[in-house]
């Protein structure tokens, strides 16, 4: 039998490059829980301590049951020889599918996660703190997916490490709540280095000493990758000269790069998502060619391209799928038709990235409009589509939303769906939030609302009142009002606006409207960078209402956190938003939104209905439409009204929109029903 000893990480091999996730540990051969390699990790305080393991693997070329028999014969052949036993299960086409590890006798070298500090612990030992990792695994056997799957990210961003947007929330966060239950995850983006205190950031990510040479663009190019194992993931990161430059991922204070134009950087970051999961051996093994591909927007549009081109007509990829992500249809990665010789694609393949510019939207007469679109090439050969919410997915099939490419996404309606993201719980937390002085939750609003019988010098109570006005002491309002120098005023309705101050946000809405706003008893706070017109009109309307507006240019994390907190009202009347995230932290925080009912704003706020549920109401907020100065101005008087004169119904609107399940841990388990419907349809192959 042929056999491989693994010590480590192990080199790539093609005998096991397919090898998928084994979560069946046999340890004395009994089956103690389902864990993989994630069960011979310990746990003692915020460490975490990995056994090094030391592998025989039976030959491929068997079944299941003769590789088990194999390497028991060979473990009782050399019974004393330290180390597990690594053996291959089979699907019914003969590929591999799964790993039994089976420990032999003896001591077994236990090592933190850095490889740095070693002790020594027997087996038996070892097989007792899994025997209780398997214990705490039953607890949280729910929260477990019941079919794994080998995911692989690819995007151009991925907080903490780069981030300019929401595109960066969702691959920052989504990969860690798929691997908590159960996935391997790898997340694939560029290595930006751009000279500054943010190169730290990738200080922990080590050099993978793997390089791989990428053909594109008339020449050959090499990557290298970095990789780093955080929270369950696999961080990796690719290398190259064109990714260290100042500025942030796409541009710097000149504009755009002209090489992110020609799509040079991303067309390398593709070719190297594709190579990744062949040939990194990550946590001992490499994610194989049965993997599940997450591209999002036209940055790695290229990959479904790329697999149904270039790999499957070779045999490698056949049983591989990709899901499209779209967080902004607007950006699509168009580029003139010469650009397509360029990206390392078989020339027959044109067809699928072909872009014809309309007659009215062409620069001269003589211009053909001929031109490559990334982003649609992306949509015809990739497996499934997801949009960022439910309202979005429908948005983008029609003429007013679909930026040219309605009908395609039309005719592939069958296979496009819409998930809503979710929101990191942890850094936005009202009852722990370290920006905000007061914490408070859904069931204790001490923090936000403190109540208290209404002076009789400020209004008058009539009688026989079904219950007391509640004045609103809102203490992370009063600290916020003290922190931009506005009048104390806690019964005032504070409205505030997080944003950039661009088009789509509707920003040039607010500006139109803002004098009648003012006219009424309100406050208004504005956080936001964008085009200056409006960095300076937010200047010039601070000077003429000193007492009720306040406007901060450019974005502070602490500052966005503090008017989330101190607000009452949340205004956010986007032209279009696939998702939209700060109407789901305003509701987390107990700040009631209004919003223009499009995209992911429609799915998320809830109409206020006072009449219904017996009178008790429902609803998280107000959705106005259209998009007009009336109706948004109308919707927000009655906001304010509600706020001022029904305080029963407002905190029951804050309860309620606190009490919503915007997690990344209920988006997982919706993107685990379109895994399974992926692989129930063959891949896309032209």
């Amino acid at each position: 039998m042929e056999s491989l000893r693994i010590s480590g990480l192990i080199p790539p091999c093609n005998s096991i490059s397919n090898v998928r996730h084994s979560r069946i540990l046999l340890l004395n051969s009994k089956v103690i829980g389902q864990q993989g390699f994630a069960s011979l990790w310990r746990r003692g305080g915020s460490c975490r301590r990995r056994m090094s393991l030391s592998l025989r693997a039976g030959s491929v070329s068997g079944g299941n049951e003769s590789a088990l028999g194999g390497l028991q014969e060979e473990e009782d052949k050399k019974k004393k020889e330290k180390g597990l036993v690594l053996g291959t299960g089979r699907d019914v086409s003969g590929s591999a599918i799964g790993l039994h590890l089976i420990p032999s006798s003896g001591e077994t070298q236990v090592i933190d996660s850095s490889g740095e500090d070693a002790t020594t612990e027997t087996v038996e030992d070892a097989t007792t703190v899994t025997e209780e990792e398997a214990d705490d695994t039953d607890e949280k056997e729910e929260a477990l997916a019941k079919v794994t799957y080998n995911i692989v990210f690819v995007t151009s961003e991925a907080a903490p490490y780069s981030k300019t947007g929401g595109l960066a929330d969702v691959c920052g966060s989504l990969p860690i709540a798929l691997a908590a239950r159960g996935h391997r995850v790898m997340v694939v983006s560029p290595r930006y280095l751009n000279g500054t205190s943010l190169d730290k950031i990738y200080a922990s990510a080590v050099d993978l000493d793997t390089h791989v040479k990428i053909y594109c663009f008339g020449g050959e190019q090499e990557v290298a990758f970095f990789h780093q194992y955080r929270e369950r993931v696999d961080w990796v990161f690719v290398d190259h000269p064109s990714f260290h430059r100042p500025g942030n991922p796409y541009g710097d204070i000149y504009g755009a790069f002209g090489d992110n134009q020609a799509c040079f950087r991303f067309t390398l970051l593709c070719h190297a998502a594709c190579e990744a999961p062949l040939v990194l051996p990550l946590g001992g093994y490499t994610y194989g060619e049965n993997s599940l591909f997450i591209v999002n927007d036209w940055h790695a549009g290229l990959v479904p391209v790329l697999l149904a081109a270039k790999y499957r007509p070779y045999g490698v990829y056949k049983d591989a799928r990709s899901i499209l992500v779209i967080h902004n249809l607007a950006h699509q990665g168009v580029e003139p038709a010469a650009t397509y010789k360029n990206l390392g694609l078989p020339p027959q393949w044109y067809g699928a990235l072909e872009w014809i510019f309309p007659t009215w939207a062409r620069t001269h007469a003589l211009d053909t409009g001929e031109a490559v679109n990334i982003l649609k090439g992306a949509i015809v050969t990739a497996d499934r589509i997801l949009t960022v919410s439910q309202g979005y997915s429908w948005e983008i099939t029609t003429g007013e939303g679909g930026y040219g490419l309605h009908e395609l996404l039309s005719s592939r309606k069958s296979v496009l769906n819409g998930i809503t993201n979710g929101i990191d719980v942890a850094e936005w937390d009202p009852s722990s939030d370290e920006y905000i002085d007061f914490h408070y939750s859904a069931d204790d609003l001490s923090g936000k609302v403190s109540k208290s019988v209404v002076s009789q010098k400020m209004f008058t109570i009539p009688e026989n009142f079904p219950y007391p006005l509640l004045q609103l002491q809102v203490k992370c309002k009063v600290a916020l009002q003290k922190e931009l120098d506005l009048p104390v005023r806690p019964d005032c309705p504070l409205i505030g606006f997080i944003g950039r101050l661009d088009y789509q946000k509707g920003i040039d809405l607010i500006r139109l409207t803002m004098p009648e706003i003012l006219q009424d008893d309100v406050q208004f706070v504005m956080l936001g960078s964008g085009d200056p017109q409006y960095e300076n009109w937010m200047k010039a309307t601070e000077s003429a209402y000193r007492n009720k507006f306040r406007g901060w240019g450019g974005f502070n994390v602490p500052i966005s956190h503090r008017i989330t907190a101190g607000c009452d009202i949340l205004l956010m009347p986007s032209r279009f938003e696939p998702c939209g995230l700060n109407q789901l932290y305003a509701m987390r925080y107990g700040t009631v939104p209004v919003v223009h009912a499009t995209g992911g704003l429609r799915d998320t706020v809830e109409n206020f209905n006072p009449y219904a549920q017996g009178g008790s109401g429902e609803g998280t907020g107000w959705a106005f439409s259209p998009l007009t100065k009336e109706s948004m101005l109308g919707t927000l008087r009655v906001a304010v009204q509600t706020f001022k004169e029904h305080k029963s119904s407002w905190e029951g609107l804050m309860k309620r929109g606190m009490q919503k399940d915007f997690t990344w841990e209920s988006s997982a388990v919706k993107y685990e029903q379109v895994f399974e419907w992926v692989f129930l349809d063959p891949p896309y192959i032209g």
